[in-house]
């Protein structure tokens, strides 16, 4: 049976007066011998000068040369200091006992009682100097603290009830042991930190509703229970605000908070049954059908002398090769121009049937103030405050719980019942937008300080002063920029072909007025092809001979 404190406490006085017995008997054994006057070494009459009398000298002597071997080691006294002697560390597993090292004065903490002192190093632990120790339990590690405080006491950690965004925190009941289950982003945080402490903390969850499951109040009545003592403290999506914070402690953020506006986006493009126009701008479609007949004449000009391809009925021309240089050089390079042409209208077109020219409806909160929009905010959260101090009439505001229920307000419009806008606090924006990126927009922060954000704009200030900054000067056309190709991205080609049907012509023109001895022109020294050789040959056989 393990003695009680009474019975530690006697015991340990038994044990003090066996000492101080032992240590009496020892003093009156060396005082009867009579050696305490001639092995004294003090100076008496300097004692005797202060008030010691010859006695107390005589005992003092005696106690200084008393030594013996006790329960806690040697006993002795050494320059007036009791010495301590060399102490074994135990380690005491279940109801046993192992040794795991030394402790003297001189080496301090040692494996072996015979040791040397060891250099002490900034890296060392005690792994250096005593053996393997075995903690409670046949653990290999030391264990934090206390797994249940000594009290039976556990934090009470106050968690929102949610039914919507349920992401960052969310509270479910188990049906079959009808405990509460809380899981969610800010939960497992929590319990990272709390496994990273270097001591253990007992905590339980305690969610904020009422009996039938519903939430007990919103986000300022969760703080104020802590204030009051109900909770010990809360874990969630709670945001710092001034107001809480004037009775209530928060920690450091690991969330970026904030209030977004989120708008619906709308479809620039229109397609209908002229949309494969619409890549190319209608002076480019011009130009191209203007060069395409300028050119195509020049070529005739050039080929219809020497060319029997050319020559005849208007049906039967431009079936062949060209015979000419230029007229080669002035084909070759329309075909390149008509190559990029096609290639870039194919690229165009594919982009404008495929993609979308998305613009948000409303680009401010003021627009929604000036209109008397109606606009959306989460239920439950301080946004509702903060919109009725910017100057939305209550029943404009309309409250919403999950993403599906925001998403279809936006949807239907104010016509509808429905809301032109909605904001959301940061997280949760985030996790909208996740799910529905392509549909919906954040445009601006607007419940932030005017102060702050005029500091921030002036000091990312952009240095050209030509190019205005978005928020505070934004454009009133932000998304109005053209997807069709026009005549300056082919002005050089354009330029390019003109010039050489220009060489082309006057080069003809001055061949055809110059004229030389006889009939013999330059036309005539044209060589021409073999194959339509033939052919004029063959058309001139089958005409019939005139009779001479």
């Amino acid at each position: 049976k393990p003695p009680n404190e009474e019975q530690e406490s006697l015991l340990l006085l038994l044990l003090l007066l066996l000492l101080l017995l032992l240590l009496l008997c020892v003093f009156f054994m060396e005082l009867g011998r009579g050696q305490n006057h001639r092995r004294t070494e003090v100076n008496v009459g300097a004692v005797t000068d202060v008030g010691i009398t010859h006695s107390e000298v005589a005992m003092l002597c005696t106690l200084s040369r008393v030594q013996f071997k006790g329960l806690a080691g040697d006993f002795r006294f050494m320059n007036g200091q009791l010495q301590p002697s060399v102490f074994e560390i135990i380690n005491v597993v279940g109801t046993g006992e192992r040794s795991i090292g030394f402790w003297t004065e001189e080496n301090g903490l040692v494996k072996k009682i015979d040791q040397k002192p060891q250099s002490v190093e900034a890296l060392s632990t005690w792994k250096d100097y005593l053996k393997y120790i075995i903690w409670p339990g046949e653990a290999d590690s030391a264990p934090k603290g206390w797994e249940i405080p000594t009290n039976g006491k556990k934090l009470r950690i106050g968690v929102p009830k949610r039914t919507g965004y349920t992401d960052l925190v969310k509270v479910t009941r188990d049906p079959i042991t009808n405990s509460t289950v809380v899981t969610g982003f800010c939960i497992e945080f929590f319990e990272a930190v709390i496994r990273a402490m270097p001591y253990d903390v007992s905590y339980e969850f305690i969610p904020f509703e009422k009996g039938n499951g519903e939430a007990a109040g919103n986000y300022n009545d969760l703080v104020h229970q802590v204030y009051l003592g109900r909770y010990d403290a809360v874990v969630g999506d709670t945001t710092i605000l001034a107001n809480r914070s004037s009775y209530v402690d928060f920690t450091l953020p690991f969330i970026k908070s904030g209030v977004g506006l989120i708008v619906p986006m709308d479809d620039l493009v229109k397609r209908d049954h002229f949309s494969f126009l619409k890549p190319l701008s209608w002076k480019l479609w011009v130009t191209s059908f203007v060069f395409f007949f300028f050119i195509g004449f020049t070529v005739w000009v050039v080929e219809h002398r020497v060319n029997p391809d050319f020559q005849g009925p208007k049906r039967y021309q431009a079936r062949e090769r060209v015979f000419t240089f230029g007229a080669r050089i002035l084909v070759i390079t329309w075909y390149f121009i008509l190559l990029v042409l096609t290639q870039s209208y194919t690229a165009s077109l594919a982009s404008l049937l495929t993609t979308q020219k998305l613009n948000p409806t409303i680009t401010s909160m003021r627009s929604l103030l000036d209109r008397g929009e109606r606009v959306g905010y989460q239920r439950t959260s301080f946004i509702f405050g903060k919109l009725k101090e910017a100057g939305f009439s209550p029943s404009t505001l309309v409250p919403f719980d999950t993403p599906e229920e925001s998403d279809e307000f936006l949807r239907n419009g104010p016509e509808n019942g429905g809301i032109s806008a909605a904001f959301l606090e940061t997280p949760y924006l985030r996790l909208f937008l996740g799910q529905y990126c392509n549909t919906y927009k954040m445009v601006e922060e607007p419940l932030n300080s005017p102060k702050a954000m005029e500091l921030q704009h002036a000091w990312f200030k952009k240095k050209e002063e030509s190019c205005p900054d978005p928020v505070t000067s934004p454009d009133p056309n932000p998304y109005v920029t053209s997807r069709q190709l026009g005549v300056d991205s082919f002005r050089l080609l354009f330029i390019g072909v003109f010039v050489i049907c220009i060489i082309i012509l006057g080069k003809f023109t001055s061949c055809f007025l110059k004229k030389t001895e006889g009939n013999d022109s330059y036309i005539n020294r044209v060589e021409k092809c073999s194959c339509s050789s033939k052919q004029q040959t063959v058309h001139n056989r089958s005409q019939p001979r005139q009779p001479q």
